[in-house]
């Protein structure tokens, strides 16, 4: 049999408490914020004051023989009670194995707030290793369709109501794609409640996926070979041509050079970074995020071939990938590397600070040729070239790079927007880099590789242009079937509905459309009758004289030695 009752519990001293003593017992007054006088017994010690609870707690044995203490979160006896009762009567339930243990758990999650599940899940998702910005736009969903749907417990959750919700969405223009992504959050809390068993099941599991295709929001096109060398000489110089034009007044629009030197180079080099992340996006399929993660410790430059460490921590499928670099863009970020580490030295030095670590400057050397005091003789002298801490980032990748691409297209003379409604953005440089790998004519699971996705289907249909690939070229690489070596052909005997090549022979092939022709295969003892056979054919009827006697079929005879029927085809 449960009971109810108060727990107590210690507290320290009040501040200004009065120690008394009542029937025996040691008896601390103070009066408390709300100027009311309050009066609590001492514990044992003297320090500390005993205090009961306010709202009374159920105890009870459970379903499995285990002694619980439940709080009821009632002020009043009788409910407290009524409380303990529901309480027996689940333990109950549970030892006649009218429901499970496991069930019955699953009760106890029911009165529990919904904003504590989802805080708990996104305490997993944070163990699980889910980047900050995907638990945000996650939490951020929820919360919205929680609000918007009255969600405030377990069991207030309903796949109906939220179907009606999307619903609603999609009346006012919402994506498919955006209406999906608030459908996966969702099913992935029910998901979650199932595992840690505070869900029988997925109240979400039969909502359906909007289809992305028939409703494509964004469609991403690739860019041309030529596009893309207009494009990196765009970026390289917009960031100078910017500074130098005027922007309103009478000269507006014209170009001026009246700049500081350490202002022009600072703006050449801003121009060069951004020449480089375009040109390391699209040749290596990098993701903006992917990246932006890339430190100079990760750029492994002097192997053969170069290659970039990408961390799994930093990939989406969060798996690690190496990225092999071309030639020319591994050149082209050994010598950015070492331009930074020159202007970061010369800057430490400026400040006359110890902000560059000096141990960094012997860790490469470099032999260079040099002519000078040498008698006009190349001379070979070890120089030392200064490298950056390991944790440098390859590129300042700016949250901007969009509506900075933006304007470099519109420099470049390359329109955002082509005839077909698809668009070029950051993430259209990937799709460039998996257009450029199918128009080489790399192997599509190669380019599956490269691209780093668990499907080939989205390499070849997703990431692919068909608008950029040669197809004609690729008809042209068909082997060629001309009708001039087809030799002379002659006609059958007398028939003008077929012909027939010359060496075949013509007493053997058949007529089309012709009724067949009865012919017999004599042995010793067979004979023909009023047949001559200087080039005609026998008579349709033969004559038997021995047992053989057979119909032909085409050009192939029939077994010698049984009758055979005409085959209807």
């Amino acid at each position: 049999m449960g009971s109810v009752f108060k727990k107590t519990f210690t507290r320290p001293l009040p501040e200004g408490a009065k120690i008394t003593a009542r029937k025996g017992k040691r008896i601390a007054e103070w009066i408390d914020a709300k100027g009311k006088r309050r009066a609590a017994p001492l514990t044992g010690d003297g320090d500390r004051i005993s205090v009961e609870s306010k709202t009374y707690t159920a105890k009870y044995r459970d379903g499995s023989g285990i002694v619980r203490e439940v709080a009821t979160g009632c002020r009043d006896e009788s409910a407290a009670r009524s409380i303990l009762g529901k309480l027996e009567r689940r333990a109950e339930l549970v030892k006649g194995e009218i429901i499970s243990a496991s069930e019955d758990g699953m009760l106890d999650h029911q009165s529990t707030p919904l904003a504590d599940h989802v805080a708990a899940f996104v305490g997993h998702q944070k163990a699980k290793g889910v980047t900050a910005q995907q638990i945000a736009d996650t939490r951020s969903r929820l919360e919205r369709v929680a609000k918007d749907c009255n969600f405030s417990r377990l069991g207030d959750l309903s796949g109906n109501a939220l179907e009606k919700w999307l619903a609603n969405r999609q009346a006012e223009g919402m994506g498919a794609r955006c209406r999906n992504a608030y459908r996966e959050s969702w099913m992935t809390l029910g998901n979650w409640c199932v595992r840690n068993r505070r869900l029988l099941n997925n109240p979400f599991s039969g909502v359906s996926k909007a289809d992305e295709k028939a409703d494509c929001r964004r469609k991403r096109r690739s860019l041309t070979e030529a596009e893309l060398t207009r494009l990196l000489d765009v970026a390289r110089r917009r960031p100078l041509l910017d500074r130098m034009t005027v922007h309103r007044g009478k000269r507006k629009g014209e170009v001026y050079a009246k700049l500081r030197p350490e202002v022009q180079t600072r703006l050449e080099r801003l121009g060069r970074e951004r020449a480089l992340i375009y040109k390391t996006l699209a040749l290596t399929g990098l993701r903006k995020s992917e990246l932006a993660s890339i430190t100079a410790g990760q750029c492994v430059l002097d192997a053969v071939p170069a290659y970039l460490v990408l961390k799994a921590a930093d990939e989406k499928n969060r798996e690690g990938s190496t990225i092999p670099l071309r030639a020319d863009l591994a050149d082209d970020l050994r010598q950015w590397l070492a331009d930074k580490a020159t202007a970061a030295l010369d800057a430490a030095r400026e400040a006359s600070t110890v902000s560059f670590d000096s141990k960094h400057l012997s860790g490469r050397k470099r032999i260079t040729s040099d002519s000078t005091g040498c008698e006009g003789q190349s001379c070979q002298t070890l120089t030392t070239v200064p490298t950056l801490p390991p944790d440098t980032p390859l590129f300042t990748v700016p949250k901007g790079l969009v509506r900075i691409l933006d304007r470099d297209l519109l420099l470049a003379g390359i329109p955002k927007v082509d005839e077909r409604g698809r668009t070029i953005d950051v993430h259209a440089l990937r799709h460039t880099f998996g257009t450029l790998l199918s128009a080489a004519g790399v192997a599509p699971r190669t380019a599956q590789a490269a691209m780093r996705h668990s499907s080939i289907d989205l390499t070849m249909n997703v990431y692919t242009d068909p608008k950029l690939l040669d197809v004609a070229g690729a008809m042209e690489a068909l082997p060629s079937l001309s009708l001039s070596a087809i030799p002379n052909v002659a006609k059958a005997t007398g028939t003008d509905d077929f012909l027939l090549a010359p060496n075949l022979a013509p007493n053997l092939a058949p007529t089309l459309g012709k009724s067949a022709t009865r012919l017999s295969i004599p042995d010793k003892q067979a004979s023909w009758e009023g047949t001559s056979l200087k080039g005609h054919l026998p008579r349709k009827t033969p004559v038997k004289q021995g047992f053989l006697a057979v119909e032909p079929k085409g050009i192939e005879p029939s077994t010698s030695w049984m009758q055979t029927r005409r085959s209807p085809n």
